[in-house]
């Protein structure tokens, strides 16, 4: 199984359960028809999810996650949720960020069970669109503990808007991939400079 939203746009996924909540941001529509949103129908949200549990819970240990069957109203909860974590991550270059639409803030449940070697483990709680969110806030959450979360970013690409994880070692990447969002960029300020050269 793969993470198939991030790597229909060539991507390689973030590390750990990071990947789930990157992978959640890439199901957006970009570039028409060949790119669609997965989000949009109950089909193929459900080979989507089904495809990214089965990933996350091999990639993390946590074991098997349950049988979620997405209905037509988990979807707009499940887009709210991707728009409002978009909205965060655009903040890190305000010059981008949209606003997050108005609406009830996603919540989630966790419980935390100490094992017997005296780790602590964390399992999502809640049913369908619930578990899923749950599942979500925990990752981000980890990520935010560790410090990866500020390297998962979303593409300065106007046209693009993927989400990428910044692998550079001073965290200073802006896009998904340099030579196809930043090449273009660059070359239209080119342009512009060269226009206003007397």
């Amino acid at each position: 199984m793969s993470y198939a939203a991030t790597e229909r746009f060539g991507m390689e996924s973030a590390p750990g359960g990071l990947a789930l909540v990157q992978d959640l941001l890439n199901t957006i529509g970009v570039g028409g028809p060949s790119h669609p949103d997965l989000l949009q129908e109950v089909r193929p949200a459900q080979e989507w999810l089904n495809a990214a549990l089965e990933r996350w819970a091999e990639a993390t240990g946590a074991g098997r996650p349950p049988d979620i069957a997405l209905t037509e109203r988990d979807l707009p909860r499940l887009r709210a949720l991707r728009d409002r974590l978009r909205a965060g991550l655009n903040h890190q270059n305000p010059s981008d960020a949209e606003p997050a639409r108005p609406g009830p803030e996603p919540t989630g449940s966790l419980r935390l069970a100490l094992t017997s070697d005296g780790r602590i483990e964390v399992h999502p709680e809640g049913r369908g669109a619930r578990w899923i969110t749950s599942s979500l806030l925990g990752e981000i959450y980890d990520a935010q503990q560790n410090d990866t979360w500020r390297r998962l970013k979303i593409c300065r690409s106007e046209k693009c808007a993927v989400a990428f994880y910044d692998r550079s070692r001073n965290n200073s990447g802006v896009w998904h991939d340099v030579r196809i969002c930043g090449n273009a960029v660059n070359l239209r300020a080119s342009r512009a400079r060269r226009r206003q050269l007397p």
